[in-house]
């Protein structure tokens, strides 16, 4: 498994999944090399994972990005994203001004 983590912040039951297979019924034969790898999954800095959330295969998760809870994840999320879903999609980003939706 090939995880690149800067420094992530989260809560419980994160699953971050490295191992993968092929698609095609064939390439899948031939012993266990040949059925399963690994792709890298990269985490930057002052990252957050919210709880029950899915880190699939070859993603990438910006610098100071926001994943919310039960997301799952398949594709890269840029850096200061706010990304929330089944699939997860980039809904704001972290430089919006929280006071008006009556954060800190």
């Amino acid at each position: 498994l090939v995880y690149h983590v800067k420094r992530l912040t989260g809560t419980l039951r994160v699953q971050i999944y490295a191992a993968t297979h092929p698609v095609n019924p064939a390439l899948r034969e031939g012993g266990y090399l040949a059925r399963e790898f690994g792709k890298p999954i990269t985490i930057g800095n002052r990252v957050w994972v919210g709880g029950s959330a899915i880190l699939n295969p070859g993603v990438t998760i910006g610098d100071n990005c926001v994943i919310g809870s039960g997301s799952v994840v398949t594709k890269d999320i840029p850096a200061n994203s706010v990304a929330v879903g089944n699939p997860c999609r980039v809904i704001r980003s972290t430089d919006s001004d929280e006071t008006a939706r009556g954060g800190p």
